[in-house]
């Protein structure tokens, strides 16, 4: 039994094709594969839109399709929903973790990736805790728990459509979270027939009880939780924090990103490609250059202190969800970070852009002293030579003893940077002097920029 999805894609035509595997219990879930490589399988949330109604939202299916060029991208329907099995009365955690089994057993595959999406994350943490085939798994806008989820006032007040006017109850969902456009009414409009207001009922009521948080430390996994800021009415940043520090290693990305669609837009396709390529040897979409560049240099002020007066595990939590703010602003100002370099408490970026570093620095510097940990800042324009995950030079060494130079939580940039930036960048530039820079012998003049 198949059912075809259609879409254009450039001048071509594809045509991805669905198949069946069943669950532990005999249900038939559809599936749809697209692209070669080691899958990433992903876990669609518990809610309305079906693989059909989101495949029409054009970015999303951009967003897909570039993620297909270097993986096989799996995705696949719920139980009760859109090409799956209809007439299902189980919505159990444990079913959910043999859906997801039975997807992934069908794969020819050594190792899979896993991609769950919103209140999927429980049973992603489920079967990564008792599974050694995950590489590595991305937790967006998640929870290890289904009654971390908010229910808005506004989709409270609504909910009496879902009984009296299910057609009205969706489109008005949808369009919520899609936005009032021609897109977002197509969406809904398909997402109406994709599941039954008995159905969704019932499944939303048995997300509620979700609950993996006694699994997730027993995730082995490299693990990446993503979080929106905009998100803070439905789920609280305190949940994704929790969820970081609970798996073993995980880092914690906090977005700047308008949209719900984390699948959209440049910096999260170019935060997720480079998390799940990681140690493939592949190179990355955003290359590090080599030649003149914009180095930035961020350290965490007196460390050592901060450890001895808050303890090193309350430093150490602190430091790594600094770090991955940090390295999220990088991402979306368009820069990218020296995984090769071993800085300790600091972050080293390059920038092909003075405007864009300086960007990267100011909200780096606001993340360090929004969570008591401020940082130096500094700023340079120079060569470098690139050379696998590194970049070497001079302009590298005297970039970190500029930061070493700035107060803490003030941005220095060298007189090579404020040329650049001053006709493109919305600061201004005090004057601090030529102060002496450890380990270089050129008088250098320094400015602190102000917002």
């Amino acid at each position: 039994m198949q059912s075809v999805l259609s879409c254009a894609r450039g001048d071509s035509l594809m045509e991805p094709q669905i198949r069946y595997v069943r669950s532990a219990d005999g249900t038939r879930i559809a599936v749809h594969t697209m692209g070669q490589g080691r899958p990433l399988v992903i876990l669609p949330a518990v809610w309305i839109v079906s693989m059909e109604a989101s495949w029409k939202v054009p970015a999303q299916r951009e967003g897909l399709e570039r993620l297909a060029e270097n993986r096989m991208v799996v995705r696949f329907d719920n139980r009760g929903q859109g090409l799956s099995e209809r007439d299902v009365t189980d919505f159990s955690l444990e079913a959910r973790v043999a859906d997801v089994t039975a997807v992934v057993d069908s794969l020819d595959a050594e190792h899979v990736d896993l991609y769950a999406l919103s209140n999927a994350a429980p049973a992603a943490i489920s079967f990564a805790a008792n599974n050694d085939r995950i590489h590595r798994m991305i937790l967006s806008s998640a929870s290890a728990r289904g009654r971390a989820f908010r229910v808005s006032e506004q989709r409270r007040a609504i909910a009496q459509l879902i009984e009296v006017d299910w057609p009205l109850y969706v489109k008005t969902v949808v369009l919520q979270g899609f936005g009032w456009t021609e897109t977002g009414r197509q969406v809904a409009e398909s997402a109406i027939d994709s599941i039954s207001p008995q159905t969704f009922a019932a499944a939303m009521q048995a997300v509620a009880s979700y609950d993996a948080s006694s699994l997730a430390p027993r995730v082995r996994c490299p693990t990446l939780v993503m979080h929106r800021k905009q998100q803070q009415e439905t789920l609280a940043l305190e949940a994704a924090q929790t969820l970081a520090a609970t798996i073993p290693g995980a880092r914690l990305v906090i977005l700047e990103s308008e949209t719900p669609l984390v699948l959209v837009g440049e910096a999260n396709a170019a935060i997720i490609e480079e998390f799940l390529d990681e140690e493939s040897g592949r190179e990355p979409r955003t290359a590090l250059p080599s030649g003149t560049v914009i180095i930035l240099f961020a350290d965490i002020a007196d460390s050592t202190g901060l450890t001895e007066r808050i303890g090193d595990s309350a430093f150490r939590a602190k430091a790594r969800d600094l770090d991955s703010v940090m390295r999220s602003a990088i991402t979306e100002c368009g820069g990218a970070t020296i995984e090769g370099k071993l800085l300790g408490d600091g972050v080293l970026a390059v920038f092909t852009s003075a405007q864009q570093a300086i960007q990267a620095a100011q909200r780096c510097g606001e993340a360090g002293d929004g969570c008591g940990l401020p940082l130096h800042l500094g700023v340079h324009a120079g060569d470098v030579i690139r050379e696998d995950d590194n970049v070497y030079g001079g302009a590298v060494n005297i970039a970190a003893r500029i930061a070493a130079a700035s107060a803490p939580g003030e941005i220095l940039v060298s007189e090579t940077v404020r040329s650049l930036a001053k006709t493109s960048s919305d600061v201004s530039f005090v004057d601090r002097g030529q102060p002496e820079l450890k380990g270089i012998s050129e008088a250098l003049r320094v400015y602190a920029v102000h917002a």
